[in-house]
C-alpha cells in the first residue's frame, strides 16, 4: 500500500490533487468529511466536544456553525478540538485504509489540514503540500463557503502558513493555474511520475 498525504490551507487546492489522485485509482480519504461523520454516528466524540464546548448542542447533535464561531477565533479552543477529534478520526483512517488494503487496494490518499499536527503524515510515503496565492484563497473561501472576507481571512489566518508546508512536506504542488482543470491535469501529471518512481523502487 503507498499512500500519499495531502495537506495544505484552506482554499489552496487539495480537493482537486485528490480527485487526481482517485483518477489514478486512489482510495481517498477527506479527514474533515470522516470528522462531520464521526459527529453524527461517534457519540463518544460527541460527549466529549460538548463537554469541552458548552451549549454547542441541538437537539441532541452537535451545532457545527456554532462550534466553528467558537474555535476559529481561538487558538487554544482550536487546539482543543484538535485533540479531541484527531484520534477519532485517526482510528477510522486506519480501519478504512486496512480494509482497502484487504481488497487488494494498492493506493490511497489521505487528505488533511492538520495532516503533520494530527501524527496522519507518520502514517503516509510521502506528504505533499498544496500552496496558492493569498488573495486566490480568500476568493475561493468567499465564494464556496459564501463568507465575508473578513471571515475567509479569519480562517486563514488561524491555519498554519504557506512556510509550514515547504519546511515540513516532502513536496509542494503550487496552484498558479488559471483554471481547476490545468491544476488537476498538472497533479495528475505529477502523483502518476512519483507513483511510477515508486513502483521501480
Amino acid at each position: 500500500m503507498f499512500i500519499i498525504g495531502i495537506t495544505g490551507g484552506t482554499g489552496a487546492g487539495k480537493t482537486t490533487a485528490v480527485q487526481a489522485l482517485e483518477t489514478l485509482g486512489a482510495l481517498a480519504l477527506d479527514c474533515d468529511e470522516i470528522y462531520h461523520e464521526m459527529l453524527l454516528s461517534n457519540n463518544e466524540m460527541s460527549t466529549e466536544i460538548e463537554a469541552r464546548f458548552k451549549g454547542v448542542s441541538a437537539d441532541g447533535k452537535i451545532d457545527r456553525h456554532k462550534l466553528s464561531e467558537i474555535v476559529w477565533g481561538d487558538p487554544a479552543s482550536l487546539r482543543d478540538l484538535n485533540m479531541i477529534t484527531h484520534r477519532v478520526v485517526d482510528c477510522e483512517v486506519k480501519r478504512r485504509i486496512s480494509d482497502f488494503k484487504a481488497q487488494g487496494g494498492k493506493l490511497a490518499a489521505i487528505d488533511a489540514i492538520a495532516l503533520i499536527e494530527s501524527g496522519q503524515g507518520k502514517r503516509c510515503n510521502i506528504t505533499v503540500g498544496v500552496t496558492a496565492p493569498m488573495e486566490e484563497r480568500v476568493s475561493r473561501i468567499m465564494k464556496r463557503d459564501n463568507l465575508t472576507r473578513e471571515h475567509a481571512q479569519m480562517r486563514i489566518n488561524a491555519q498554519q502558513t504557506e512556510n509550514y508546508y515547504r519546511e515540513n512536506c516532502d513536496h509542494i504542488l503550487e496552484n498558479i493555474y488559471d483554471t481547476q482543470i490545468d491544476f488537476k491535469e498538472k497533479c495528475i501529471e505529477f502523483f502518476g511520475e512519483v507513483i511510477r518512481r515508486n513502483s521501480h523502487e
